[in-house]
């Protein structure tokens, strides 16, 4: 039976000569994977559309087993993340978490929206460390990871100073901090942008500026609740944690 379907290629692995096998997150059906004859030829013209982050809609023969890309008509090729190494990194990272977190074939329009968004708005040069955590704390929810954001994890209180606690699983207010000799001591901004990504309406994104000392707070503090919690080990995070030190190293330059 012939489908058509909208997504986004997460994953392609080359299968013997000429054959790639493309996983594609979409909007009808969730993760699929479909092999796609003869795409590694740059005459075929499934050429294009299988590449790494392509959007489009897809027509598939679909199967028991393995279904196959018939054909496909790309929407976006994301292009200017293809071309940038350091948005490559990020929009690798983006896709395999999003690859290791969920199953085949469970839909889920809301997941699928926001990775379009979020590889859109790193297309279209919006700050790629702030949509990476954007993403990464939206993506908590999926993995069973429920941090307590909105009140402190211990006693419930909505005011005063804040801060992270991964034991507790959530933020901790300042009458709490001794309970947790572990906590993370972030500043009041850092806090308030781990709440706000959480909870907020990427489609509601403007523009955010975040100083540099902030977004170290907030990429170490989400690493570290994710290497306690998720279980996941993913090449492109190494890939990532790397390229980003060479980025540095340019900015200071």
């Amino acid at each position: 039976m012939l489908t058509k379907c909208e997504g986004i290629v997460i994953r392609s692995t080359d299968y013997g000569e000429t054959n790639k096998i493309i996983n594609i997150y979409t909007r009808e059906f969730g993760k699929i994977g479909v092999m796609a004859r003869g795409a590694k030829k740059p005459s075929s013209r499934l050429a294009a559309i299988s590449q790494l982050f392509t959007y489009g809609h897809f027509l598939i023969q679909t199967s028991k087993g393995l279904g196959t890309l018939q054909q496909g008509e790309m929407i976006s090729s994301m292009r200017a993340i293809r071309e940038d190494i350091f948005k490559t990194a990020y929009a690798s990272y983006i896709v395999e978490l999003l690859d290791k977190s969920v199953e085949d074939k469970k839909t889920n329009p809301y997941l699928f929206e926001l990775l379009y968004m979020t590889l859109q708005y790193i297309n279209e040069d919006y700050d790629m460390d702030i949509m990476t955590n954007i993403f990464e704390m939206k993506m908590l929810n999926v993995l069973g990871m429920y941090p307590i954001m909105n009140q402190c994890a211990l006693c419930g209180e909505k005011e005063g100073r804040f801060a992270f606690s991964i034991r507790e699983n959530g933020i901790i207010c300042h009458r709490c901090f001794e309970k947790d000799p572990y906590h993370l001591a972030l500043s009041q901004p850092a806090i308030k942008l781990l709440r706000l990504f959480y909870y907020f309406d990427i489609g509601r994104l403007g523009n955010i500026s975040v100083k540099p000392e902030t977004k170290k707070e907030l990429r170490n503090t989400i690493s570290m609740y994710y290497d306690e919690y998720s279980g996941l080990h993913l090449k492109s995070k190494r890939f990532l944690d790397q390229i980003d030190h060479l980025r540095q190293s340019f900015d200071r330059n």
